[in-house]
């Protein structure tokens, strides 16, 4: 396979999958200016936390996703994220529910073992250094 299309298939993935969570944790913003604020607490940590914890998982990593920087670590709040939903929010809900939440958990773990790729934040500053 020509390691170009491989980069590019990377750069595809993150984009992809990257502005599509980015969808579902943007509205969430807005939620943390209420009062009190209103949000699922599938862990026990408290709305307030829970929310941020997704916020994190859905908005900041999906951004560093995005432009490939940091792209492995940034993957694994958006995995956990994505677990909870998965296996916490809709563990008693038929598969068509928790379906979506793990197609972005297994692409995020795509993204997790296979790194940012050429066209990425990661590969640059990678290439600068040597």
């Amino acid at each position: 396979m020509n390691k170009n299309l491989h980069h590019i298939g990377l750069l595809i993935l993150r984009l992809g999958f990257g502005a599509l969570m980015l969808t579902h944790g943007l509205p969430k913003i807005a939620r943390l200016s209420a009062t009190p604020i209103v949000f699922p607490d599938p862990l026990g940590v408290g709305s307030g936390l829970s929310l941020v914890l997704a916020l994190i998982g859905e908005v900041l990593a999906p951004v560093f996703i995005i432009i490939g920087l940091k792209t492995k670590l940034a993957t694994i709040p958006a995995l956990v994220t994505m677990f909870v939903a998965a296996f916490v929010v809709h563990l008693n809900d038929p598969f068509a529910k928790k379906e979506m939440a793990l197609l972005y958990l297994f692409a995020f773990l795509v993204i997790l073992l296979s790194g940012a790729g050429k066209y990425s934040v990661d590969s640059y500053l990678t290439n600068k250094k040597s």
